[in-house]
């Protein structure tokens, strides 16, 4: 199985939706998933999310699937945190000197929400997988039913580093604050169905953003960085 994440493209976050900006980094997404097609495609609730996903779903004939506990609200619901100056942010947003070192395996403060919020996630993920034959036993996969299908969820960047924390092992929190997810950017994750019946995903591409360059558009890393 190959899973695509993919975050929404640049957005407006309250009335949630996209940018225009954002809807063109949509309609890019079509031709890069239309050359090799996918078999289903879901979505975090979000406006932004799904109006990312719409494009590449009504040019495959597809329908989109609602995943709720990919909601970025929930995400951020779990884990915020506060900083010394009082300051509420993504716990990826952390300034490593106030964390130090031992900080990048746990979060800083509020643990136990976080802890939670960790749980909830992985739990959901979990379920996930298991509908699609991957059963998780620690960090390996049973692999229950073979599936050659081509999967996309798009989502979010907050929500997304978290999860891709827990498909691939990492403590989240070091995790978070060494990888970052642009937007419509795009990871690929295979679930090889190897002979022994076991699996582990590996990551393919990481935050891919080759079809802003095919569609010729601005090329630029959360619209702060040009790259």
């Amino acid at each position: 199985m190959l899973l695509f994440i993919v975050r929404h493209g640049d957005p407006i976050y309250d009335p949630d939706s996209l940018t225009p900006k954002g809807h063109e980094q949509a309609e890019a997404l079509v031709r890069r998933f239309s050359v090799n097609g996918l078999d289903r495609i879901y979505s975090s609730p979000m406006v932004r999310a799904q109006q990312t996903a719409a494009p590449t779903a009504k040019a495959l004939g597809l329908t989109v699937q609602i995943e709720e506990w990919t909601s970025e609200n929930l995400a951020g619901r779990d884990l915020f945190y506060t900083d010394s100056q009082g300051r509420r942010m993504w716990y990826f947003q952390a300034d490593p000197g106030e964390i130090g070192e031992a900080g990048l395996d746990r979060f800083p403060s509020e643990e136990e929400r976080y802890a939670q919020g960790l749980k909830r996630i992985a739990d959901a993920s979990d379920e996930f997988l298991s509908r699609h034959g991957y059963v998780r036993e620690g960090k390996l996969y049973r692999i229950e039913r073979a599936n050659e299908e081509r999967i996309a969820v798009f989502c979010h960047g907050g929500f997304g580093l978290t999860w891709l924390s827990h498909l691939l092992g990492f403590p989240a929190q070091h995790f978070g604050m060494t990888h970052d997810m642009t937007h419509s950017g795009v990871t690929l994750l295979e679930f090889a169905n190897h002979p022994s019946g076991w699996t582990i995903p590996r990551m393919l591409i990481e935050n891919d953003m080759s079809h802003i360059l095919a569609a010729g558009l601005p090329f630029e890393y959360n619209n702060n960085q040009k790259i």
